[in-house]
């Protein structure tokens, strides 16, 4: 039963993880660089869902939406910004990651003056006591963040798979040179894939806030998603939630069976495993350029 239980806590947290592990492998499949201002994006996502409940006094319902239509234009207005400029002057795609750290940075800096440096906890807007199911200890928020995790996820599947929008991106995603002979404009659909990965950071982010707290560095944390991503295999949806799932399990069963200061270890060794082993991950596909 122990196993269990911190099978389940695993996948409690890697539903978190998963949602903003996409968000990385969106972007990668694009553009084929790692967007490091994915997690300032997160963290600005969970700000704008609290800001909302504390000061519009709005029911959760509707501060979600908020955050992540807010997170989503947020990540087009970073790519329309720092990114864009790059990639029309076809710069090498080391560029693009040295500007998205520069804007994780700016992003942070910006939270800290505007909002301050201060921890802050999101209202009683979710059930947070457990239920018992034989010995198994089940949170109800555990519980209501995985079936949003599980909606959003399903969402984002149908539409990259099931819709003709879908069909553009995977077809921008395979090469821009022929999307644009296909009639498809790569500018309009890298500012769609960035707005779908913004709000599922913005997603992730409100129910990461619920669940723990809110702080300007909270986007840090995303090195997690990122490992995540990198596990399944960046650019590969499907991987990144198979790799968030792998991760979350990782992290509780190292912090329950071994100790919590090593949980940060197993998971990094986790990610350089599977990089000496299978470099594109666990569903991913080599590339010829990385960054």
């Amino acid at each position: 039963m122990v196993i269990l239980q911190q099978i389940i806590n695993g996948i409690s947290i890697g539903a978190v993880y998963a949602l903003i592990a996409v968000g990385y492998s969106l972007v990668y499949s694009i553009l084929k660089f790692s967007n490091f201002a994915h997690g300032g994006v997160m963290m600005l996502g969970s700000y704008f869902g609290f800001l909302a409940l504390l000061y519009l006094k709005v029911p959760f319902w509707i501060a979600l939406p908020l955050a992540i239509v807010g997170a989503g234009l947020l990540a087009v207005l970073n790519e329309r910004l720092a990114y864009r400029p790059i990639r029309m002057r076809n710069s090498p795609l080391l560029y693009l990651m040295i500007s998205s750290l520069g804007v994780s940075i700016f992003l942070e800096n910006f939270t800290i003056v505007t909002i301050g440096p201060n921890f802050r906890t999101y209202p009683d807007v979710l059930p947070t006591a457990p239920f018992m199911l034989g010995s198994l200890s089940i949170g109800r928020l555990d519980l209501i963040i995985l079936v949003i995790t599980a909606v959003s996820l399903a969402i984002l599947t149908y539409v990259i798979y099931g819709t003709k929008i879908g069909d553009a991106i995977r077809a921008t995603s395979y090469s821009m040179r022929v999307a644009t002979l296909m009639g498809i404009n790569p500018d309009f659909i890298v500012a769609l894939v960035f707005f779908m990965a913004g709000a599922s950071a913005g997603i992730g982010g409100v129910l990461f806030g619920i669940k723990y707290t809110v702080w300007p560095q909270m986007g840090a944390l995303t090195i997690k998603a990122f490992i995540a991503a990198v596990v399944g295999g960046l650019g590969s949806l499907p991987g990144a939630v198979l790799g968030a799932i792998i991760l979350g399990i990782t992290e509780t069963f190292s912090a329950a069976f071994v100790s919590s200061a090593f949980r940060d270890l197993f998971s990094y060794a986790l990610m350089i495993i599977i990089i000496l082993v299978r470099p594109a991950g666990l569903m991913g596909k080599i590339t010829e350029e990385k960054a």
